[in-house]
Order: structure tokens, then sequence, then C-alpha cells
């Protein structure tokens, strides 16, 4: 029964938004903050957690009836959880993603409330709208990062603009998802393309403007290096197939994105730190599914 539970809340899925927090910690200023203690971070990361999990096991809840046809394998139409362990186990994840983060700063409860509130947005209607449900899905990415941030609550209001990027690129995949089962547009996924390349650049120049670009340009390389082969791939022939593996490479790949924040806000081995967790990320995508 554990492990089926397990699978509805994407494990690797949970190590990137951990990275976010982490990514969000860098642009405040916290992790080379002279008081900076572990208490906050680790309620922040076990908030993002929270959010995360419940939200996704609610997307599995919400899509129960056409997984039962498309991917009847899952916990769910396969019936290894009931829809009422599910719904029980994403209500109790969902709380303790707000609770959490409530007990680092108000600021970061309200942040909480809106990335859980959008998530189930998308989980029952964001994800049938070709243009709103991109947006909502990088929406939630982008108070993700944001959350990151509040562990400084006054920082969070110069740097709200950078959630911007997230939403874009989080946009980009939950777009060339839609063809994951029936195959995609060529076309689509260049626009995709033309995302990831503008938010690398951003990220890029954001780590000149701080004088950082050094530090952040190899692990904006090799974040570079992780999407757009399986991108190109697909794009050159959009089956379903092709187009699971540059969702599930995008994804994964959100860790190097977040190291390459570090390197633009902190420093090289802050940023080393958090690409340690891409082979968590890797291994548990091997073992769990992704999207």
């Amino acid at each position: 029964m554990l492990l089926p539970l397990l699978r509805l809340t994407r494990p690797a899925n949970l190590v990137t938004a951990v990275a976010d927090i982490l990514a969000g910690t860098a642009i405040a200023g916290y992790l080379t903050y002279e008081y900076a203690t572990f208490e906050p971070l680790g309620l922040l990361c076990l908030s993002t957690i929270g959010l995360y999990g419940g939200g996704v096991v609610f997307n599995d809840i919400f899509d129960a009836q056409l997984d039962a046809e498309e991917r009847p394998e899952r916990p769910i139409p396969s019936g290894q959880v009931s829809l009422r362990s599910a719904s029980l186990l994403g209500s109790v994840l969902l709380l303790i993603g707000v609770v959490a983060a409530w007990l680092v700063h108000p600021l970061s409860g309200w942040l909480a409330i809106a990335i859980a509130v959008f998530a189930l947005l998308y989980d029952q209607f964001g994800k049938h709208h070709p243009v709103l449900g991109p947006l909502n899905m990088g929406l939630c990415r982008g108070l993700n990062l944001l959350l990151g941030v509040s562990i400084l609550p006054e920082q969070v209001m110069p740097w709200a603009w950078v959630a911007l990027l997230p939403i874009a690129y989080i946009g980009a995949i939950t777009m060339i998802s839609r063809g994951e089962v029936h195959g995609g547009s060529s076309g689509t996924l260049r626009i995709a393309g033309l995302l990831y390349g503008a938010v690398i650049a951003c990220i890029a120049a954001i780590a000149q403007s701080r004088g950082q670009l050094g530090t952040a340009l190899p692990f904006l390389i090799i974040f570079g290096l992780f999407i757009f082969p399986p991108l190109w791939r697909a794009v050159r022939e959009p089956v379903g197939k092709n187009i699971g593996m540059a969702v599930k490479a995008g994804v994964v790949s959100l860790i190097v994105m977040n190291a390459a924040w570090v390197a633009a806000f902190a420093s090289f081995p802050f940023a080393l730190l958090v690409v340690c967790l891409l082979p968590l990320t890797r291994l548990l995508a091997r073992v769990f599914a992704v999207t």
C-alpha cells in the first residue's frame, strides 16, 4: 500500500521542488546571510514537498477516469489506491505545506495557500485549456520560487519578477506534455525550444549584471545540454515516446536550472550542492513516473 501511495506523489519531482526553494533562498541572499539558520529553510523544504505532493495526488484523483483508459497501470485506476485514500493523502500533504510555510512567516503561508489553490485549479480546470493550462502550471512553479525567497520576507517584492522565468519554462514543458499519449506538433515543440532559450538567456543576463556570469555559465551550459537534445528528437519525430522523454528531461533538469540561480546569487560551492540533488532525482525518475 505504501509504494502505490508514494508513486502518486511523483518522488523525483519533489526533489526538483526542493531545488526551487534553495534557488529562492539564494535569490533572497539567505545562503550568505549572517544570521542564517537551518530551521526556516527546512520548514520551507517541507512545505514545498507537501504542496507539490498534494498537488500531483489531486491531479491523479481528477484524472482517474481518463487514466483508466490511457494509463490503467497508475495506482488509482489499477485499484492499488482508492479515491478515498488518495484524497486523504492529498489533503494532508497540502495542509502540511501550508502550515510549515506559515511557521516561517505569514507571507510564506499566503504564498503556500496561493500555490495550493493554483495547483487545484490546474488539476480540475487548467489542464484542459491550451493557453491558461501551461500558464497556470508555470505560475505554481513561479510562486514556489518566491516561497523560497520569502525566507527573508522583505526580499519578495524586489525579486517577484524573477518568477516570470519558471512560469515561462514550466509553461513550455506543460504545453508540450499534451502530446505524451497521442503525439504532438513540431511547431509547439519549436515554440517550447524558443522559450527554453529565452529562459537561459535571461538567467545569463541576470548573472552578468551581478558579475557572476562565469560562475553560472557552466550550469547553464549543462542545463542546455540536458534539455535541448531530447527536445530536438521530439521535434524531428513528435511521437508520444519522444515527447515523453523531452518532458521528463525538462522536469529533471530543473535541478540544474536552480543550480544556475544559486550560482548567480550565491557561490559555486552552494550551486554544486544543489547539483548533488540531480543523481537522486534521476534515480527516482527511473523508478517512479515523472509525468
